[in-house]
């Protein structure tokens, strides 16, 4: 079986969207190598660091709200 990593980072940024705070900050709790892909692809700030959070990027904000909707919403009827 062969992982699709970029469905992986989708769902962790439809996940820190749900998990926002102070606007444009998440807990960490996802796996390291899934937020160094993330940081790399400019979608969170240098997760290593002290803080407990992590930042999104305007970019991140703006897909990881894209990926929630798609992935954890219903359609309208």
């Amino acid at each position: 079986m062969e992982i699709d990593e970029d469905k992986i980072d989708d769902a962790v940024l439809a996940l820190l969207w749900l998990a926002l705070h102070n606007e444009r900050c998440a807990w960490k709790g996802f796996d390291w190598v899934t937020t160094d892909r993330l940081h790399k692809k400019g979608m969170i700030g240098d997760p290593v660091n002290k803080s407990k959070s992590l930042a999104l990027t305007d970019e991140g904000l703006e897909r990881s709200e894209a990926s929630f909707r798609k992935l954890f919403t219903r359609p309208s009827q």
